[in-house]
């Protein structure tokens, strides 16, 4: 006869993915609680979680925890999204001794970052436009999509959306190498250069003309490093 209870109980999913055992099963109640308060609407309770989580160091060990995360890079609150932007690029480079985070973490992570569409890339525009050390994490945000380049062209082309949030769609078109944008930018480049040109015949030029300029450093700089060998 199987012990009292025995039959009815079936193994739950690991909620860690661990390189090395911790023991810290104590820890499950906490992570589990602030996994539901990083979804509130409260942005006082989602800040709050986010640092529980961030002590714990759940997301870099957690596959659930980093997917929720990754959920959350258009956070209506600036600053928890500037926050979960630089833990998923934590979560995506090695630590301070050089291990990568677990296998599993980083698939589950990648696999949701892969679809990333405009308006999620958008957001992350955003946080590297008012934070220059977000730069580098979301450029590793957007190394994981592989039509990331499309996107952030798109962005870039549109003469609607702010002169700040296209230069850095363009400065991170060549801080991750998206080749496939050559031809977008090279359009868009003598496009700049004709009407800069004309502006300087025609002074009266709208302004909105001469602001749309200032992208050409940036995308001169950008063309040159994507056509190095």
């Amino acid at each position: 006869m199987l012990p009292k209870g025995s039959a009815t109980k079936t193994p739950q999913p690991a909620l860690f993915t661990l390189e090395e055992s911790t023991g810290n099963l104590e820890l499950f109640p906490a992570v589990w609680s602030a996994i539901e308060n990083v979804i509130k609407t409260e942005p006082h309770l989602r800040r709050k979680a986010l640092e529980e989580l961030k002590t714990l160091n759940a997301p870099r060990l957690s596959p659930l925890v980093a997917y929720v995360l990754a959920t959350r890079i258009t956070d209506p609150d600036l600053e928890i999204r500037a926050q979960v932007i630089k833990i998923l690029g934590d979560i995506l480079t090695p630590d301070e001794r050089g291990h990568p985070a677990p296998d599993e973490v980083r698939s589950v992570l990648r696999n949701y970052l892969s679809s990333l569409r405009t308006r999620q890339i958008f957001a992350l525009l955003q946080i590297s436009a008012m934070d220059a050390t977000a730069f580098l994490p979301v450029a590793r945000i957007l190394d994981t999509c592989s039509f990331a380049g499309t996107h952030l062209t798109a962005i870039l082309a549109d003469v609607h959306t702010p002169i700040e949030i296209r230069r850095q769609a363009v400065e991170l078109i060549g801080e991750v190498g998206f080749t496939d944008a050559l031809p977008a930018l090279e359009r868009l480049e003598n496009r700049l250069e004709a009407r800069l040109n004309g502006q300087k015949t025609m002074p009266f030029a709208p302004s909105a003309a001469a602001n749309e300029s200032q992208l050409l450093p940036a995308i001169r700089k950008t063309l040159n490093i994507l056509r190095s060998p």
